[in-house]
């Protein structure tokens, strides 16, 4: 393969992403792992924006989130995205870690599915676009 399957973002935790003690209200983190995945996207230039060009929607048909700590105001934290299966979904682990101590914050991931938008019907594997972005075709 000849592309990067995983990319990596430090993000500060912003005032408006906390609750009152300060710590981070649990419904970002899909944020934090959406802000990773585009970027990841971009670097095989099949982000959002391609993937409608290319005549593919890729709805998220599944998310998981696991907390281990809170993250909490100004609170510096590293995002990683890692592509680990593409054949018939686009699975994309995350890792959500503390960037001064690598502590491990939160992990999860998610799922996409290839979806023709000239059909609304789902693709049962991947479309040789994704395969090609990869580098795998």
């Amino acid at each position: 393969m000849t592309k990067t399957l995983h990319y990596t973002i430090d993000l500060e935790i912003p005032f408006h992403d906390v609750d009152m003690m300060e710590i981070v209200w649990h419904g970002h983190y899909a944020k934090y792992f959406e802000i990773a995945r585009c970027a990841l996207l971009d670097t095989i230039n099949y982000n959002y924006p391609q993937m409608r060009d290319s005549g593919y929607a890729w709805p998220v048909i599944d998310l998981r989130i696991r907390y281990a700590k809170p993250a909490s105001f100004r609170q510096i934290i590293t995002v990683r995205a890692e592509i680990v299966e593409w054949e018939n979904r686009l699975k994309i682990n995350y890792l959500i870690t503390d960037k001064q101590s690598g502590a491990r914050l939160t992990k999860g991931y998610s799922i996409q599915v290839a979806v023709d938008m000239a059909t609304q019907q789902m693709c049962f594997a991947s479309p040789a676009v994704l395969l090609e972005k990869l580098g795998i075709l």
